[in-house]
């Protein structure tokens, strides 16, 4: 995994919009990337609901919030839409950018393993640094934790 004080690897994925969105569109922009499994599993949908309607809390603080997973650019239009998300979903079905950040990996759920993405969130400073990680994360209560952070 990454570490604290690095930059952001350079990216570019497509939206939920099929627009293309490089990590450099944020360079002088403070920014959190989170990566989480799947688009409608349960924990995802919590972590996404509290990220929207803390939206205007991240807003007013000129924060902007990406969201990444291995879903395709169909999937997190239809999670967009249903979830009524207002920030940017980017596909990583190659999982390219998620083994770049070091989140992509063996796992573990009921005796069986598989890979997959542990639920990850990447704090970033105008300057493009990392300036904190959250590993492994509980999706109730992480936006607000992500916010303090910020202040």
């Amino acid at each position: 995994m990454l570490s604290e004080g690095v930059s952001v690897p350079t990216f570019q994925l497509q939206d939920s919009n099929g627009n293309l969105i490089k990590s450099s569109d944020f360079k002088g922009k403070k920014h959190l990337i989170y990566f989480y499994p799947r688009d409608f599993t349960p924990g995802c949908t919590v972590e996404a609901d509290e990220f929207s309607k803390d939206y205007k809390k991240f807003q007013r603080d000129s924060i902007h919030i990406i969201g990444i997973s291995k879903d395709d650019v169909d999937s997190h239009k239809k999670f967009c839409k249903k979830m009524k998300i207002p920030y940017i979903l980017l596909s990583d079905t190659d999982t390219k950018v998620a083994k770049m950040f070091g989140v992509w990996g063996k796992k573990k759920f009921m005796g069986r393993e598989y890979m997959g993405v542990t639920r990850s969130t990447f704090l970033v400073n105008e300057k493009g640094k990392i300036f904190k990680i959250f590993e492994k994360v509980k999706p109730a209560g992480h936006s607000k934790e992500v916010l303090e952070c910020f202040s």
